[in-house]
């Protein structure tokens, strides 16, 4: 087989490493990929969003499975575009991506089915908006509705936070476009975790729990990012968690959406808040999550491939997957920086120190080469990702193998890992 990975960060790395694995599969190419993935996959010069310059490739190419990594050609409508052509794609169609491109209808769902949520309000006026949290007490949340890189989500604990929050969202733009409307929705106390279901529209299969970390420093503080590391297993995910979030979020979200004429087929991520044993969705997502990506795909033992033909065919037929034993975690680190502004072009200059196993793997997002040397090219720059057996064992085999390859060029969260011990 001949697949194409379309993406260029350290989800599309790790999602090119695995299913480079599967006995299956002939060739791999990655568009746009980076300076990473150049060295387990043929890269081709195509941004995502170049819809039809994809979809061009994958004819003269003859490829067999195309995998979508980012949101953005999703919510586009890539898949559509695909299966127009006769062309296998692994991913929900542009309907069913409305469940992450757009948070007015995502939260409209969950509450037209019963999904646990937070309580919420919709505004596209900015006096309306500022005039309803006045009534609001203690913490709340400011979302813009459409996609915005994971940094549109803004927590608030003063109603003079949330007015800054949506004057900055609605009034002046922050997040474009992504911005014409806003939700306000209570915030939810307890800790975050990530399970991703993969579904053909009926059939399901959830793979194992992972916890990101957003927020930028040590301690969870500091301004939203894309994900500065996760882990898995999550031990907040117990087992009895776990039934909840299936019986409570996963099968009314897939029949809900089967109710509105939405067949979704692809991976549905869903982020949760977990308070006492309780479950809620925080939001949903209709990719693979990163950098949780990393470390799920790490665990995994099973061979990924056939899972993505059968639901790119419409049809799951794999109802068991293989785990390995222990625990993964990933570590981001990020240009200084980072999520502002933050300097392109930095060479990265001891990376061969690592050295690279099954069990320790060096996912590159914003690289680039700059002749023969491998310079930073974005916010989120490489995800070292290492599997032991144990969740503290695993956190000193990353941070061990970082002091390898740290020069002071690029920042990292120290503590990735740390609430899973306390709980271990």
């Amino acid at each position: 087989m001949k697949i194409l990975v379309i993406g260029g960060g350290g989800r599309e790395h790790a999602l090119c490493w695995k299913i480079k694995k599967s006995p299956m599969v002939e060739k791999v190419y990655c568009a746009p990929g980076n300076a990473g993935i150049s060295k387990i996959a043929t890269c081709v010069d195509i941004n995502a969003t170049d819809l039809v310059g994809l979809k061009e490739f994958a004819l003269e190419n003859s490829i067999d499975l195309t995998v979508v990594g980012p949101e953005q050609p999703l919510t586009m409508g890539i898949v559509d575009l695909f299966e127009k052509n006769n062309l296998k794609v692994f991913g929900p169609d542009k309907a069913a991506s409305e469940l992450e491109g757009s948070k007015v209808f995502s939260k409209d769902l969950m509450k037209k089915y019963s999904i646990p949520t937070a309580k919420y309000e919709t505004f596209t006026d900015l006096d309306a908006a500022a005039s309803w949290i006045k009534n609001i007490n203690g913490p709340f949340v400011v979302k813009a509705d459409g996609l915005a890189a994971g940094k549109g989500v803004i927590i608030c604990n003063s109603i003079e936070e949330g007015e800054k929050a949506l004057k900055s969202i609605i009034q002046d733009k922050a997040f474009g476009e992504a911005g014409n409307k806003v939700v306000v929705e209570e915030f939810l106390k307890g800790e975050e975790a990530s399970i991703f279901v993969l579904t053909d529209g009926n059939k399901y299969m959830l793979l194992e729990s992972s916890q990101d970390h957003k927020a930028i420093f040590d301690n969870d503080t500091g301004p939203n990012t894309g994900g500065m590391g996760a882990y898995c297993p999550a031990p907040i995910v117990t087992k009895e968690v776990l039934e909840k979030v299936e019986k409570q979020i996963v099968v009314p979200t897939i029949k809900g959406l089967n109710s509105e004429g939405i067949n979704y087929r692809g991976v549905l991520y869903v982020g949760l808040m977990i308070d006492e044993g309780e479950v809620k969705v925080l939001e949903y997502n209709c990719r693979f999550g990163d950098p949780e990506t990393q470390p799920v795909l790490m665990k995994m033992k099973s061979d990924i491939v056939p899972l993505f033909m059968e639901i790119a065919e419409g049809q799951l037929e794999t109802s068991f997957l293989e785990w390995k034993a222990g625990s993964t975690i990933c570590v981001v680190m990020s240009s200084k920086g980072y999520p502002g502004s933050y300097d392109k072009g930095v060479e990265l200059s001891t990376l061969d120190n690592l050295q690279e196993s099954e069990d320790v793997v060096l996912f590159h997002a914003g690289t680039k080469f700059n002749g023969n040397s491998i310079v930073t090219n974005g916010g989120r720059v490489l995800g070292l990702t290492v599997i032991d057996h144990s969740i503290s064992s695993a956190i000193e085999k990353v941070y061990n193998n970082i002091s390898k390859i740290d020069e002071g060029t690029l920042y990292y969260r120290t503590d990735i890992g740390k609430k899973a011990v306390k709980k271990g």
